[in-house]
Order: structure tokens, then C-alpha cells, then sequence
């Protein structure tokens, strides 16, 4: 019975997978063993700056994510009319593709047209325009803002999910004690949904390490490399630099940070 699904598996994901990792290992157009390609990542500045980018990227968006999410999650757990609404709302901003997302943000973020540089403007926070994807200090904070709206709300289901399995009786014998709302939520709603957060936590880092479309619809990695993680960095030398052992060697490299 799981034969069919599991002979799936091994064509779809597993030959992709042991065939990737050989060509790690090869030297481009030979069939000797090699560690090259390894020792060359290892040595290459420009690899060390994406890696350094990636865990920026992924440590800023995840704990963003977690942050913003359970935030939402608790407001949508309210016992309030017409919550329904409000949680269709909310997971809005998931439902929008990668790509589409990016390219909304990249019009938003122009400098002559986009709206973020209108409202600062108005406000009185900037005088003059501020090219957000072009500046090498906010060029990566930038794209992790526009990741941090749209991803939010998978975490977000996630902790929702969670918070609506801790049982009413523990808030109601905490509140007939004399415990607080700031205790009760310590001593119930967190350890009550940390088997989720660790789900959520893992599940998004791996999401955010896999993070493309968004990317490079905003950058394309630039300016420079300062806004490539992993993933688009192996894109690019596999299909712009047609650099196949090398971009294999990366994707190792990733598929063991994450593991």
C-alpha cells in the first residue's frame, strides 16, 4: 500500500537529492572524486557574505515572524463577534505569491512613485526620497520587512491553532488564585503552545533558508551580493554562471545547516 507513494518519493525527491550530491563532489566535466568545490566555498569571500547575509535574513524574519504571529494569534483568539472576519484578513498576505508580494514591494519602495517614501515624506520623517533597495545599509532590511508581512501569518495559524487547544479551566482556576493577566499568560498560554512554537520555529526557519521568489523579484540579490542568501546564490551559479558542482556544493552545504 505505501509502495507507490514511497516509489514517488524516491524519484521525485530522492534520485534529485543523490544526484546533486555527486555533483558536488565531481570536477566540472570530469568523473574523479573530489573535494574542490567544498575547499572553494570554504575560501570564497563572496560565499561567506551570502552565508553571513542568509542568517541575518533568516534570524531577523523568523524572530519577526514569531514575534508579530503570536502577537495576532492572541488577538484573533479573542472571544469577540465577527472574528472570522478579521482572521480571513489576516492570513491575507500569505495567500499572495512570492513573486507578486516582491513586486509589489519593489513599486512601494521606489523612490520617485513608491508609497512608503509619499507617507515618510508626509509625515515629516524623510526630506528626501531614500532608495531602499539600492542602499547598501537597508537594502536587506528592507526585503526582510517586505518577507516579515507576508509571512507572518503562517506562524500565526500555527500559535492560533495552539492557543485554542489550552483548556478555559486553567485560566479560570488561575484568575479565582489571584493571578494576573501578565501570569497568566507566563504559566499557561506559553508552556500551553510551546510544543506549536517549536513546530512554528522550525518550520519557518527551514521556509526562510528556501526564501527565492521574494528576492529576486525585489533585487535580484543586489546591490552587489548584500541582499543574496543561499538559496538565490545557488540559483545563480547554477543557472546564470553555469557553475553545476560548485552551486551543488552550496545547496550541500545549506541542506547540513539546516539538518
Amino acid at each position: 500500500f505505501v509502495l507507490p507513494s514511497l516509489a514517488a518519493l524516491v524519484l521525485l525527491l530522492g534520485y534529485p537529492t543523490a544526484a546533486a550530491v555527486a555533483s558536488s563532489f565531481s570536477a566540472p566535466r570530469g568523473s574523479a572524486l573530489t573535494l574542490a568545490n567544498y575547499a572553494y566555498a570554504l575560501s570564497d569571500p563572496i560565499f561567506w557574505l551570502v552565508v553571513k547575509n542568509h542568517w541575518m535574513f533568516v534570524v531577523l524574519t523568523v524572530v519577526a515572524h514569531v514575534a508579530l504571529g503570536f502577537a495576532v494569534a492572541l488577538l484573533l483568539n479573542l472571544p469577540v463577534p465577527g472574528i472570522t472576519v478579521f482572521r480571513v484578513i489576516a492570513i491575507l498576505p500569505w495567500t499572495i505569491p512570492d513573486v507578486i508580494a516582491g513586486i509589489m514591494w519593489r513599486w512601494m519602495y521606489d523612490p520617485l512613485y513608491g508609497v512608503v517614501n509619499d507617507v515618510l515624506r508626509r509625515l515629516g520623517v524623510v526630506d528626501q526620497p531614500v532608495t531602499w533597495l539600492g542602499e547598501p545599509s537597508l537594502a536587506l532590511l528592507s526585503v526582510a520587512v517586505a518577507d516579515i508581512w507576508r509571512g507572518f501569518p503562517f506562524v500565526m495559524l500555527i500559535l492560533l491553532a495552539g492557543l485554542q487547544t489550552v483548556p478555559q479551566d486553567l485560566y479560570e482556576a488561575a484568575a479565582i488564585d489571584g493571578a494576573g493577566a501578565w501570569r497568566r499568560f507566563l504559566h499557561i498560554t506559553v508552556p500551553g503552545v510551546m510544543p506549536m512554537l517549536v513546530v512554528a520555529v522550525a518550520l519557518d526557519t527551514v521556509w526562510q533558508s528556501r526564501r527565492f521568489g521574494l528576492i529576486e523579484a525585489m533585487t535580484q540579490g543586489g546591490p552587489g551580493n548584500l541582499t543574496e542568501i543561499l538559496s538565490t546564490f545557488v540559483y545563480r551559479q547554477y543557472f546564470k554562471f553555469f557553475d553545476y558542482e560548485y552551486a551543488a556544493a552550496v545547496a550541500v552545504i545549506l541542506a547540513v545547516m539546516l539538518l
